[in-house]
């Protein structure tokens, strides 16, 4: 068992929440029994930190004492275990596509990851200034799905010219114009831009879609959070 906070085995572990150290070990954090076992599920789990007590069925496990489990966590009520998992493969283009530009609330990012997999999304695609998918919050937010959704970090322009390439017809959200999405018959190959919390998508992507799509909604509301915007839009594109 390790009890010393200043063990560089615990140094290690605790700089896997930050993500300098997350993409140069290509390593992150899961914490709690719930997201370790989606881990494992996922073939992703490579070790486990097990609080001195408790046991957990896994065959790289180390146990550490209560203050060690309290400098690598980043939960307030401190877990009973938390797993050093791999980072997620990019994966291809693939299925409708949903594209974030700038999107930076960890619980936003989190629930359209719950709403993508509900909703059979075929992939999803973090651009530029959106927040980092291994930010804990993130993770927490996705109660495990993250492992089970294709996933892909690439600049939007990029992206989307790509997108285009193979067909795909690209809609921008725009709160003041565009397309009611109830009057929108959405193709095989869709994608759907989704804008930042502040400022909506940029004008340079903007201006790269064919078409641009709002959701109808009364005068009292000026606009809804992007996580249930993006879910509202996800439950229409998989019931199309």
């Amino acid at each position: 068992m390790i009890e010393s906070v200043n063990n560089e085995k615990v140094k290690y572990w605790a700089k896997l929440s930050e993500k300098k150290y997350q993409d140069s070990e290509n390593l992150f954090l899961v914490e709690g029994e719930h997201l370790v076992i989606e881990a494992e599920k996922a073939g992703m789990l490579k070790e486990v930190i097990v609080l001195n007590g408790y046991d957990y069925d896994f065959k790289n496990k180390t146990f550490v004492s209560e203050n060690v489990m309290k400098k690598i966590s980043t939960l307030k009520n401190i877990p009973k275990v938390i797993g050093v998992a791999s980072k997620i493969k990019d994966g291809k283009l693939s299925g409708s596509v949903i594209l974030l530009d700038g999107v930076q609330d960890p619980g936003n990012l989190g629930t359209i990851i719950r709403s993508a997999v509900a909703f059979n999304l075929g992939t999803l695609v973090l651009g530029e200034n959106t927040v980092s998918l291994y930010n804990p919050k993130v993770i927490r937010a996705t109660e495990g799905l993250i492992f089970h959704l294709n996933i892909v970090t690439n600049p939007l322009k990029e992206t989307i010219n790509e997108l285009k390439r193979f067909g795909y017809t690209v809609y921008s959200t725009d709160v003041t114009g565009g397309i009611s999405l109830k009057n929108i018959s959405f193709k095989d190959k869709t994608a759907i831009i989704m804008g930042s919390e502040g400022s909506g998508v940029r004008k340079e992507i903007k201006n790269l879609c064919a078409e641009f799509i709002n959701i109808e909604m009364n005068n009292m509301c000026e606009s809804l959070n992007v996580g249930v915007a993006t879910s509202i839009i996800l439950y229409e594109l998989n019931n199309r």
